[in-house]
């Protein structure tokens, strides 16, 4: 359909997972997409997948920790491609077990919080000036459903997500008029080529237990939002945060329970 048609779109962490699911159905609605990330070589075989399926793409090197790097990502996408219209904000340090309150170090807790709201929050102060200069465009942030609410572990984890959440509603209220929006995307548990030998069907059982549909997510389900937040479909929708979990976090906490217990109430 072509519906990313012109645009020029930068998704930070796209040499893996998620990322890449985004990367590439970017590419195949028309966009020109900036690769990025740490791992040179995953990033350029995305590269090379995107081209060989007849889009445009290039790889850039990025740290989402170190500020010079989100500089020269956008000063550079800009010299290649003239604008930036889209960025999304996926890169970030996974912590989903990094401890209670009282086992985080500081140190874990500044190392999580420096790649999953701080790195997030510099690239966006970042891209505002080419936005603006762009009349307009769209911020897509990556967040997490571990924002939805307390857990026995990933306490940093959650609390930076939670974090991007509210830069997220602040983006958006603040650059509006200028005709930027800002949303964000929480996936639910997103089955990935990469995380699949990690995930223990302890965990997938449980997840699929709760979730309202027949199976796990995969990139493509996140990409696919991407892809409508992206476009111009959605020029009235922003400061969302929109939850894509297949239905986990829509019903009470105690129907995975029931439905093991075969009845529906007590």
């Amino acid at each position: 359909m072509k519906r990313l048609e012109g645009k020029v779109a930068i998704v930070t962490g796209s040499t893996s997972g998620i990322g890449v699911g985004i990367a590439k159905l970017f590419a195949q609605e028309g966009a020109k997409v900036v690769i990025c990330g740490r791992r040179e070589a995953k990033g350029q075989a995305v590269v090379d997948a995107i081209v060989k399926e007849g889009g445009e793409a290039y790889y850039h090197f990025m740290d989402i920790t170190v500020v010079e790097s989100i500089d020269a990502l956008f000063k550079d996408t800009v010299e290649k491609y003239g604008k930036i219209d889209i960025l999304v904000n996926n890169a970030a340090n996974v912590g989903l077990k990094d401890g209670r309150v009282d086992e985080l170090t500081l140190e874990m807790w500044d190392n999580i919080f420096a790649s999953d709201i701080r790195g997030t929050f510099y690239a966006i102060k970042t891209v505002l000036p080419y936005l603006r200069e762009n009349k307009g465009g769209s911020i897509i942030n990556i967040g997490s459903m571990a924002s939805c609410g307390g857990d026995l572990g990933s306490t940093a984890y959650a609390c930076a997500k939670a974090g991007v959440d509210m830069l997220t509603k602040s983006t958006a209220l603040q650059y509006g008029k200028e005709n930027i929006r800002c949303n964000c995307v929480r996936p639910g548990l997103i089955v990935t080529p990469e995380n699949a030998a990690y995930v223990p069907d302890v965990l997938k059982n449980i997840f699929l237990n709760n979730i309202m549909v027949n199976r796990y997510g995969e990139p493509k389900d996140i990409a696919n939002m991407c892809v409508y937040l992206a476009s111009d479909e959605s020029e009235y929708f922003t400061g969302q945060v929109v939850t894509v979990d297949g239905g986990l976090n829509a019903h009470v906490s105690t129907v995975g329970e029931f439905k093991t217990m075969k009845t529906r109430t007590w």
